[in-house]
């Protein structure tokens, strides 16, 4: 069970048709091109959450197996790998800009810290049970929710750190981290579960006898959260939305440039080389095959490069585009906790109803009916967005800014 999810947005306002891009407050800007970004990568999420739920009688490795992958299904699943890293990045911007406009570091030191914990108990709890509908599960599964609670925690203490100390920490993650592959714990060895937790996939026993799979290993989401405070002045109403861009568009270049390079080069930044298929498609597809759990260098580069493209574009998209977007990214928490419910409710529906069409599940018959699905659960979940958007800008209640 993969799953991609968004971080908490701390006080931004639900943006309306009319909003500008730049919209000026009393304590900093607000970018709209940040909550479209968060936006469009949601829209993606939809995308790879009802092929989990209906598509997983062609369920995909990590790394996909491209002989047994057709290309629709493939870039499918790719299409989504831009989530993580885009909303984990996000939640280190967010939290820089947060600091900003309430206090500086401690005040952005104790909404990391608090939002952390919320969000690890929320994965333990109510979103677990989204995805098992099980009270008392025999397996518990630490995913994109605890690993985003778990970096805000770390962030918490480390955003203390100079900034280009801060930097070089969160660089030497990213580009360190696969260094540790060969890395590897038996179950109930010595340093196994808190391995299983920072970057060898695995399962944790719990007390009570029950087991903690760690789906989403979080050294490296750790460095990725670290960047994103470090990048976070490039976001200040001191910096011009022109250069800003700038900055983002080398950025991109500069990171997508190195996946490249460290691909052909075929040695470090990814544990599976890849190799020239029977096709040229088959060739595209391994050159472009990563290993998300944990992300890889490679992953890692690809998709911040991307992300960080698309940031710059949308920074200058037409208004009409970015508000629509918005609209997602003004209520991400909301929006990622209600949409597992009401997918994996609508499968169980479709079980009762239609019965089982691959063995004892029920599933979409080919790709496009996946996404033509997804079209249609995307509709009913933006204006549930925009109402509970609507509703936190109108409420008072401190408890609306953890959702």
């Amino acid at each position: 069970m993969t799953q991609l999810a968004q971080t908490p947005r701390p006080d931004f306002a639900a943006p309306s048709a009319a909003s500008s891009r730049e919209t000026v407050g009393a304590k900093g800007r607000r970018i709209v091109g940040i909550d479209a970004l968060r936006g469009l990568v949601m829209a993606l999420m939809i995308v790879d959450h009802v092929r989990e739920y209906f598509y997983l009688h062609a369920q995909v490795s990590d790394p996909v197996v491209i002989s047994a992958t057709p290309p629709s299904l493939f870039f499918t699943r790719f299409a989504a790998h831009l989530c993580a890293p885009v909303f984990v990045i996000l939640t280190g911007v967010a939290a820089w800009l947060y600091g900003q406009r309430h206090g500086g570091r401690k005040a952005a030191s104790s909404f990391l810290f608090k939002r952390g914990l919320f969000l690890l108990v929320l994965e333990l709890t109510v979103i677990n049970f989204a995805w098992t509908f099980t009270l008392l599960p025999r397996t518990y599964y630490f995913q994109v929710i605890g690993a985003i609670g778990l970096s805000m925690m770390v962030l918490s203490a480390l955003l203390y750190l100079p900034r280009p100390a801060l930097l070089t920490f969160a660089l030497l993650v990213i580009f360190g981290h696969n260094l540790l592959d060969p890395i590897h714990f038996e179950a109930g060895q010595p340093g196994q579960a808190l391995w299983a937790l920072l970057h060898d996939r695995g399962f944790i026993t719990l007390p009570w006898g029950a087991q903690l799979k760690t789906s989403y290993p979080v050294l490296p989401w750790m460095g990725v959260i670290a960047l994103g405070f470090a990048v976070g002045p490039w976001f200040s109403s001191q910096v011009a939305p022109a250069m800003r861009r700038r900055r983002l568009l080398l950025a991109s270049a500069s990171s997508v440039g190195l996946f490249v390079l460290l691909r052909l080069i075929n040695v470090y930044g990814e544990p599976l080389p890849w190799s020239p298929g029977a096709t040229p498609m088959e060739t595209v597809m391994s050159f472009v095959n990563l290993t998300k759990y944990p992300p890889s260098l490679d992953f890692l580069l690809l998709t911040l490069g991307v992300g960080a493209g698309l940031l710059a574009l949308l920074d200058k998209a037409p208004a009409s585009l970015t508000s629509t977007l918005a609209v997602f990214g003004a209520a991400p928490l909301f929006f990622y906790v209600v949409h597992l419910y009401l997918l994996h409710a609508m499968n169980k529906l479709a079980l009762l109803t239609f019965g089982p069409n691959q063995g004892a599940l029920f599933s979409l018959p080919n790709v496009s009916a996946l996404w033509l699905m997804a079209l249609l659960t995307t509709v009913p979940m933006w204006f549930a967005c925009r109402a509970f958007a609507a509703l936190k800008a109108r409420s008072s209640s401190p408890w609306m800014s953890y959702l």
